[in-house]
């Protein structure tokens, strides 16, 4: 592998990494018409395996959208992230897979309103999460002429609980 080669390898992992982190943020700030930015224009989501649904990225952005209003304070700490690039003969290609765990707690909505944990009212930052989730995101990304996007987004769900 050339020198030339590795440090695309390294931007090519680092501009992947910058879409999984875009896909937590979006997620956790609402920013439902950025969601489907992040995907290809055949981009799917599958929420299945946490009790949810599976579809167009643009039909799963309605339905998060309408489903997180539950949870206003929400955020998905992804970690663990391995990033297998597609190898052609030494080149990176233009597929990629991210296997990465999650850590997802979340305060309802009536607890960051009224500040039952004992917080201030209007605080969603003190509240004490009510549901926390975590699992695997299994990511698929394929590359496109503006950079990194997601073609597929599965999420498989481990454990949850609420406190």
């Amino acid at each position: 592998m050339t020198q030339r080669v590795a440090l695309a390898t390294v931007m090519d992992r680092l501009a992947i990494d910058a879409v999984i982190t875009g896909y937590a943020v979006v997620v956790d700030d609402g920013a439902w018409a950025d969601y489907g930015a992040l995907f290809t224009p055949d981009g799917r989501a599958d929420y299945r395996g946490a009790g949810g649904v599976e579809g167009p990225a643009a039909e799963v952005a309605r339905w998060l959208e309408e489903t997180m209003r539950l949870f206003p304070v929400r955020q998905h700490l992804i970690v663990n992230r391995r990033i297998d690039l597609e190898d052609l003969g030494g080149y990176t290609g233009d597929r990629a897979e991210v296997r990465a765990d999650y850590l997802n707690p979340m305060c309802l909505a009536r607890q960051a309103a009224s500040g039952s944990d004992g917080s201030p009212p209007g605080r969603p930052g003190t509240t004490t999460p009510d549901f926390v989730t975590g699992g695997r995101y299994t990511f698929a990304l394929d590359r496109a002429e503006a950079g990194w996007l997601i073609r597929t987004v599965t999420v498989h769900e481990k454990w949850r609980r609420a406190p």
